[in-house]
């Protein structure tokens, strides 16, 4: 499973709505899950991103369509990281000329 962590910022929309959010968390992880892809955790933040969600899925271009129909929902805009474990990063330096 590819592990990618989002920072999300809430829209005009999202922050007008705050006290939907968990609601809406809960909505999204469902969401996830009938695309097969698995939402580790959420957290709400403080600083220069809202929201920070750690998801798993099995490619990127499933977790991407995933992410870009959360974005269409309006509610949030994301950044999203892919992410590498330490067995990850060790097979991909094996592979360096």
């Amino acid at each position: 499973m590819a592990t990618f962590i989002s920072l999300l910022n809430f829209t005009d929309q999202g922050i007008r709505n705050v006290k939907q959010s968990p609601d809406r968390a809960k909505k999204f992880k469902e969401m996830a899950q009938k695309a097969g892809v698995m939402l580790k955790n959420i957290y709400w933040t403080v600083g220069s991103y809202d929201l920070v969600a750690i998801v798993e899925g099995p490619d990127d271009e499933t977790t991407s369509s995933l992410l870009l129909s959360l974005g269409a929902l309006g509610n949030v805009r994301t950044q999203t990281l892919r992410a590498f474990s330490a067995e990850e990063m060790s097979r991909i330096i094996a592979k360096m000329p």
